[in-house]
């Protein structure tokens, strides 16, 4: 009897050593909270800043308030797609990107500091790269400042596997001040 269930034991603790990232345990609270702070960007959003290039970003919320989805650049040819849920405990983003490959990201951390609520979403798997994907996104820092605009913080993986320096879009609520 302990032959035959030493083998499966062994199975047993390689599989609990997989290189998967850890998942949070869904709690209703925590989730409602931190997802409600996603839902709150409902609406049109554009640039902050005066300088560099015009940006416009719609935050809707859909699927029966499960999912929130943003636009970037919406009507451009280069016009993406973000959605965000929750998967049990973990808030997650897919990024929709306008070179064909879809990263999805999970919120790893999401803190409070002074300038505002910060979710720090990482890489975890990436659908659809093809060969002529010369990148695909790594990361994204969403930052929702106390002033209420927000600032996202984009870092793609290059096919050398480094990351990029980050592309930064502050915007602030369409009309808004």
């Amino acid at each position: 009897m302990i032959r035959a269930t030493f083998p499966i034991a062994c199975v047993a603790l390689l599989a609990s050593c997989s290189s998967q990232p850890a998942r949070h345990v869904a709690s209703p609270d925590r989730d409602a909270e931190m997802f409600g702070r996603i839902t709150s960007l409902a609406g049109e959003w554009e640039s902050a800043e005066d300088a560099g290039m015009p940006y416009t970003a719609v935050f809707t919320v859909s699927s029966g308030g499960s999912v929130v989805r943003e636009v970037m650049f919406p009507g451009h040819p280069h016009e993406m797609t973000n959605l965000y849920h929750m998967d049990g405990g973990d808030l997650v983003v897919t990024h929709y990107c306008a070179a064909g490959n879809q990263p999805r990201m999970v919120a790893r951390e999401v803190r409070e500091t002074a300038e505002g609520t910060v979710f720090e979403f990482d890489f975890e798997s990436v659908s659809n790269l093809r060969a002529e994907h010369d990148h695909y996104m790594g990361n994204m820092t969403l930052t929702l400042l106390r002033d209420g605009t927000i600032r996202q913080d984009w870092r793609s993986y290059g096919r050398d596997g480094k990351l990029t320096e980050p592309t930064v879009f502050g915007l602030k609520r369409k009309g808004g001040s």
